[in-house]
C-alpha cells in the first residue's frame, strides 16, 4: 500500500486551516534531496509556515512536498521528500500530528517495552514476548509540556 503520510499531511493541513490556525510543517533538513534555506535550519530541522498567506503553489504528492516561499524577503523554492516531514502542527497551540521516523529505536536494557507485555485478560501461554529475534513494537510518540 502507499504511504498514508501524504494523505495525513493534507488532511491535518486542512483541519488546521478550518480551525483558523497556522499550519507549521517540521522537516528534517539533513535528509537527501531536501531543498530549504539553510540559514533557517536549526539542529538539523526547519519549521515552515505552510499557510496560504505565507506560501504559493503548495503541492503535496505521494513522494514530495513543494512550494514557493519567501525567507527574509528572498524567494526560495522549497522541496522535501515525504520521508523528511517530521510533523505538521499548529503555531497557536502545537496540536497536530508527528510522523514516525524510519529509524529503529535502541533496545532498552531495563526491561520489556510496552509492546512486549501481554494484553490485560489475554493468556500468556504460548507468548513469544522476549523470544530471541522478536522486534519490540513501537509505541506512539509522546510529548511533555515543559514550563
Amino acid at each position: 500500500m502507499n504511504s498514508s503520510v501524504p494523505y495525513l499531511i493534507r488532511a491535518i493541513n486542512e483541519w488546521i486551516l478550518d480551525n483558523n490556525c497556522t499550519p507549521y510543517m517540521v522537516v528534517d533538513a539533513t535528509m537527501d534531496d531536501v531543498s530549504v534555506p539553510l540559514a533557517h535550519v536549526k539542529d538539523g530541522q526547519i519549521v515552515l509556515n505552510i499557510g496560504p498567506q505565507a506560501i504559493r503553489n503548495l503541492s503535496i504528492s505521494g513522494e514530495y512536498i513543494m512550494f514557493s516561499g519567501r525567507f527574509a524577503g528572498i524567494a526560495h523554492e522549497v522541496y522535501a521528500p515525504i520521508g523528511a516531514v517530521m510533523g505538521i502542527i499548529t503555531k497557536e497551540n502545537g496540536e497536530g500530528m508527528w510522523f514516525p521516523r524510519d529509524e529503529e529505536p535502541e533496545p532498552t536494557p531495563d526491561g520489556p517495552t510496552p509492546g512486549d507485555l501481554p494484553l490485560e485478560g489475554s493468556s500468556s501461554e504460548g507468548s513469544s514476548a522476549g523470544a530471541p529475534g522478536k522486534k519490540p513494537k513501537k509505541g506512539p510518540p509522546s510529548l511533555k509540556v515543559v514550563k
